[in-house]
């Protein structure tokens, strides 16, 4: 098994025990201790704490320590948090249960973030894409399969054998992430914490494509944030269907991101970049508009196939848009660019979730998708108006960089 297949395994493990707590703590939480919806929004909030605390310290962390130790300690860091969440389900104990929720996320958050270092160090520019798309495919298999077999038989008699399964997922994780060679790299003379932080976010700025990212990246997580709060009011007012169609979408979305991935695999090093970069931004804004003129249609399958759209085209710029930040940065400032780049992406989420409620709940469904409409297009906008247009291929986009 080469390196990017294991490390690809071990992101199968991690992912896979991530996504049955994104399900299964909510519902957990209800069905083990009869919590309030305020306690179950509070619990949701220790999933995504690790990625706003987390990200900037483990920047630092990644472009300083040993990367294979790093990835150790990660599937590490996962399993005590799994663990921890199995036996605090079976002593009904909220506090710990609430407190390895969080840590389990640090492990993710220290895996991703360790993970985007290391393909560049297995792969040249034409093969770095493929490298991408293959350790995405994990997380996308898991985020389709999950929702569709946890969610339907999570009882209260076999929560603690669900999160018990996540935890023997981390351990295989483990594993395989201890069979990983020495990553070789040239040495980081990276400044103490908070000057290295700023130089981070300094390069973001500075740099016309992270600079384009980033922004691209943060209207559509706020555009996406808000449409899953106003997506539930939108199903049972205008569709009156039942509650586990918002289920049905989420899959819907998984198995579009499944195949984007698949897709941008086999075709990301062929077709030029920008490209793929305007795509996925589009079919966004094409799906919020779909939704939006959904209840005229009358058909609850306008929303699957909005969510089909919202997973496939995104996760391909995903894919694209990590390959164009580990070509225009320094191998020594990658970590701390990432982590600046993703505190900024889920520091918009809990804001856009505040957004789709205050506007749901001061107007109306429709008018909350009029606002996700206009947030996908300025995120489309950013990509077509700003240099990423520009980036016809990985390799004049490298050459570039080096001259």
């Amino acid at each position: 098994m080469n390196a990017i297949n294991r490390i690809s395994g071990t992101a199968f493990g991690l992912h896979l025990a991530d996504q049955i707590a994104i399900v299964s703590v909510p519902l957990a939480a209800a069905l083990v201790f009869n919590a309030s919806p305020e306690m179950i929004g509070l619990l949701i909030a220790c999933q995504s704490l690790a990625h706003l605390l987390g990200s900037l310290p483990f920047g630092i962390l990644v472009d300083r320590s040993p990367l294979r130790s790093l990835i150790i300690a990660a599937t590490m860091i996962s399993a005590i948090g799994f663990s921890g969440i199995t036996v605090s389900l079976y002593f009904a104990h909220l506090v710990s249960f609430a407190v390895f929720v969080t840590v389990s996320g640090f492990g993710i958050v220290l895996f991703t973030l360790t993970a985007l270092s290391i393909i560049p160090l297995l792969t040249n520019t034409k093969g770095l894409s493929k490298g991408n798309a293959t350790i995405e495919i994990p997380r996308t298999f898991s985020s389709f399969f999950v929702p569709l077999t946890v969610a339907a038989a999570i009882t209260v008699g076999n929560v603690n054998a669900i999160f018990l399964c996540a935890a023997l997922a981390t351990y295989v994780a483990i594993l395989l992430a201890i069979g990983l060679p020495k990553f070789e790299r040239a040495k980081s003379n990276s400044p103490g914490i908070f000057l290295g932080l700023f130089e981070g976010a300094k390069f973001v700025a500075n740099s016309h494509y992270l600079r384009a990212i980033s922004i691209c990246a943060i209207f559509w997580n706020l555009a996406f944030t808000a449409l899953l709060v106003v997506v539930v009011p939108l199903l049972t007012d205008y569709y009156a269907a039942e509650p586990s169609a918002f289920g049905v979408a989420l899959a819907a979305f998984g198995l579009g991101a499944i195949g984007g991935t698949w897709l941008a695999r086999q075709i990301g090093g062929t077709v030029a970049p920008n490209i793929l970069l305007i795509f996925g931004p589009a079919t966004s804004a094409l799906a919020a508009i779909g939704l939006y003129f959904g209840p005229q249609l009358g058909s609850i399958y306008v929303v699957y196939a909005a969510f089909l759209l919202l997973g496939f085209g995104p996760s391909m710029w995903l894919i694209t848009q990590n390959t164009v930040r580990q070509l225009v940065t320094p191998s020594e400032k990658l970590g701390r660019v990432n982590a600046v780049i993703q505190t900024a992406i889920y520091g918009m989420r809990p804001l856009g979730a505040l957004i789709g409620g205050f506007i749901v709940g001061a107007t109306s469904p429709q008018t909350g998708l009029l606002v996700v409409a206009i947030a996908f297009a300025l995120s489309c906008a950013v990509s077509i108006f700003s240099r990423l247009i520009r980036i016809t291929t990985y390799e004049n986009l490298s050459a570039s960089m080096q001259n």
